[in-house]
């Protein structure tokens, strides 16, 4: 089977099982397992794929085939110019996250101690970082394989942070100038309803936000003043829906100057407040 062949079969294979973005999926697969890029493949495009990897081409398309992400596929997400490393004990990196960290670098200054609650991956954090190297960063997240993952993205990048082990604050000692989090927020009765691929894959502890979708930003408004220093930050990422009430929790909770910030696309996306 030649080079084009394998890739046409891929499409359709993953076109027949209803994957959004069947060709690019296949490309992509293919050139993870036969190393090659597009010059390559074009100027090969007929010759035939060596056998083995076929069989790993064949191996990838059936897992993506049935609806396991691509991301967890290929072990890697690109997230503010950055490569990390993803597997099925953290939440995908989502474009729509850029925005937290875009509003949080404009209130960022030199030697602040920034906290990253749920911290996952470690994408929002250490963007933080990269971005702003004088400032301390710790990484909070109850799971212990989570954080596996977010210390050798640090590893990866070069950066240095500290995790802690735990349950929202528990664990977390001193104070911090900003505080940022990207908590589970989807209503469980929504669950049942996201793609295949969010739903039945990406972490339930990261996507289950209780009945409402709102139990993190109500625990984490509540305490977040204890640990944040005079005129400290919290910034939110939220649901498209979910600006309104968020704002709602956070003046109650103390905060003052809460704004709802949207996306590119235009929805309701960070939500930032101050404390006095």
């Amino acid at each position: 089977m030649t080079y084009k062949q394998a890739e046409q079969k891929g499409e359709h294979l993953l076109q027949d099982a209803g994957v959004m973005d069947a060709k690019i999926d296949a490309w992509l697969l293919l050139e993870m397992v036969a190393k090659i890029d597009r010059s390559f493949y074009f100027t090969h495009i007929n010759e035939e794929v060596e056998p083995e990897v076929l069989t790993e081409y064949e191996r990838v398309l059936e897992k993506r085939a049935e609806h396991v992400p691509l991301q967890y596929i290929t072990g890697e997400q690109e997230f503010m110019g950055m490569t990390f490393k993803v597997n099925s004990n953290v939440l995908i990196p989502r474009q729509d996250t850029e925005t937290l960290v875009e509003e949080t670098l404009k209130v960022i200054e030199p030697q602040m101690e920034v906290l990253d609650l749920c911290t996952g991956s470690g994408c929002i954090l250490l963007s933080i970082l990269k971005n702003a190297p004088t400032v301390h960063g710790t990484g909070s997240d109850i799971s212990k394989q989570a954080l596996l993952v977010a210390k050798e993205n640090a590893k990866l990048h070069d950066l240095e942070a500290e995790w802690v082990r735990g349950n929202l604050f528990d664990n977390v000692n001193g104070s911090y100038d900003v505080i940022v989090s990207n908590p589970p927020y989807i209503a469980q009765g929504e669950i049942s309803k996201l793609m295949p691929e969010v739903g039945e894959f990406e972490p339930m502890q990261a996507l289950d936000g209780g009945a409402d979708g709102l139990d993190f930003y109500r625990k984490i408004t509540e305490e977040a003043p204890w640990y944040l220093k005079e005129n400290g930050y919290l910034l939110f990422e939220i649901g498209y829906d979910q600006g309104q009430e968020v704002q709602r929790l956070m003046l109650k909770a103390g905060f003052s100057d809460v704004t709802v910030i949207k996306d590119l696309a235009g929805n309701d996306r960070v939500v930032k407040g101050q404390i006095r």
